[in-house]
């Protein structure tokens, strides 16, 4: 409810709020009490699921691939839905770092963008963000404010 107090005191100054998993900034709603706002943003209640493997979290969704792939897919021990996810299980498994590596740069380059596209240095910046020189990149944030500094530090290194 900081937010909510913050705007209540008149300030003029903008209040910009970001999602840390993504860096993606988004608005909220303040207006009424501060019980009208928490209940604006409870959790929602789980819609009740439909047909399918609903103990198991199975989806369906609609797949395009080439006839080869399906002939090899049905041709799988368990069917194609079985090999998919054994697929899909295994890419997940072995890119476990490199994914986290990847969401981290780009929600600290989302944050980064709104905080600190003006900022001296910040084309470069991003280039050795995206480089993954993380000494580069300190030295060419350096001068920037320090809670802009930190956060961007720590949405690189939370996950």
């Amino acid at each position: 409810m900081t937010v909510k107090e913050e705007v209540g005191r008149g300030e003029s100054l903008p209040i910009l709020i970001f999602d840390d998993f993504t860096g993606a900034q988004f608005d909220i709603d303040v207006r009424g009490t501060s019980d009208d706002v928490r209940q604006r943003y409870a959790p929602a209640a789980e819609p009740p699921r439909g047909p399918g493997r609903p103990k198991l979290g199975v989806v369906p969704r609609e797949v395009t691939l080439l006839q080869s792939h399906w002939d090899w897919l049905n041709a799988q021990s368990g069917g194609a839905s079985v090999a998919l996810r054994k697929l899909v299980h295994d890419a997940m498994r072995s890119s476990v770092d490199k994914d986290r590596a990847r969401q981290a740069i780009e929600a600290t380059y989302r944050f980064l963008s709104s905080m600190a596209g003006n900022l001296p240095n910040f084309e470069e910046a991003s280039r050795a963000l995206f480089a993954e020189d993380q000494v580069r990149f300190g030295e060419l944030t350096a001068a920037w404010p320090a809670d802009i500094r930190e956060h961007a530090n720590k949405l690189l290194t939370s996950r």
